[in-house]
């Protein structure tokens, strides 16, 4: 059931199955850039057998306020936000404390994974563990851009002064947010094709369609210097186990097993052939069931 939630004078969406498990854990989503707490629509009420399940939309996205856009050099108002992992773990830490009042196991796909991993920092024992699902690796960050060609280097800081522009982030998001484009992401991200359907390409249209929908886009295309994923893990307590698709065309696999191999909080790591970037949604069916067994073991 869809409820509300004010966070800072912000309205967030969010939703719970299995409210009525007596677990003494509970469960809670983060979605990716542009998806939404219904983009678990395989897997929240599945793995809610277990534990208290819940999905929120973080500011920006889905039904959740959508407030314009601060950059770190504009000013702070009261109507604007900086859109940035440390604000939004910021507001899964608070819904976790005010809402979920329980020790939580966070899932985080894309983006949403790097916001659990620094959520799983502030909720230190009250945290019992994150899955990674195709964690963001974040290769256009400035800290990575001595790995990016001479070319991009050179051009770095045209871009960066490109995208501030609110004319040019309006119209790449005008371009990009009609169903015709979203399908043709989605190939790309769901290699196999499975569950591209008309109800995944409504999940990821109708946000677009909100007023505020330009200022959330242009908030996370300006997110050149923010955490990284090996720089969270470094120091982590709380385990950690990874999903991912063998054939994401953003989030390579291979850098998967590297933090596999080298972060001591990493304990698994299961590799879906042939999923891409969304594995839960476009492969539930092989996912869920190694959610359910990392769920057990937590509880």
């Amino acid at each position: 059931m869809k409820q509300f939630w004010n966070w800072k004078n912000y309205q967030i969406a969010w939703q719970v199955e299995g409210e009525v498990n007596n677990a003494e854990i509970a469960i809670v989503l983060i979605h990716g850039f542009g998806a939404c707490k219904d983009h678990w629509r395989f897997n929240q009420k599945n793995i809610s057998t277990l534990a208290p399940c819940y999905a929120l939309d973080l500011v920006g996205f889905g039904e959740s306020s959508q407030p314009k856009s601060q950059l770190l050099y504009e000013k702070k108002t009261s109507e604007n936000f900086n859109y940035c992992f440390d604000n939004w773990s910021q507001q899964v830490f608070d819904f976790c404390k005010e809402i979920v009042k329980k020790p939580v196991l966070l899932i985080g796909n894309s983006i949403g994974g790097v916001i659990a991993l620094n959520t799983s920092k502030k909720l230190s024992k009250k945290c019992l563990g994150v899955i990674l699902i195709d964690c963001a690796q974040r290769t256009m960050d400035d800290k990575r851009l001595a790995e990016q060609s001479l070319l991009m280097r050179f051009l770095r800081p045209v871009i960066k002064t490109l995208v501030r522009q609110r004319f040019l982030s309006s119209n790449l998001f005008k371009n990009a947010a009609n169903p015709t484009f979203i399908s043709k992401i989605l190939k790309v991200a769901y290699p196999s094709g499975n569950n591209i359907d008309d109800e995944l390409i409504h999940i990821l249209f109708k946000p677009t369609q909100r007023r505020g929908a330009p200022e959330a886009f242009r908030g996370f295309i300006n997110l050149f210097d923010d955490y990284l994923a090996p720089d969270l893990l470094k120091n982590l307590k709380n385990p950690v186990h990874l999903i991912w698709g063998e054939k994401d065309p953003w989030e390579p696999a291979k850098e998967a097993k590297k933090w596999y191999e080298t972060f001591e909080c990493v304990k698994t790591l299961d590799v879906i052939p042939k999923a891409g970037h969304c594995p839960h949604d476009e492969m539930p069916e092989r996912v869920n069931p190694i959610l359910k067994k990392l769920i057990q073991e937590a509880i």
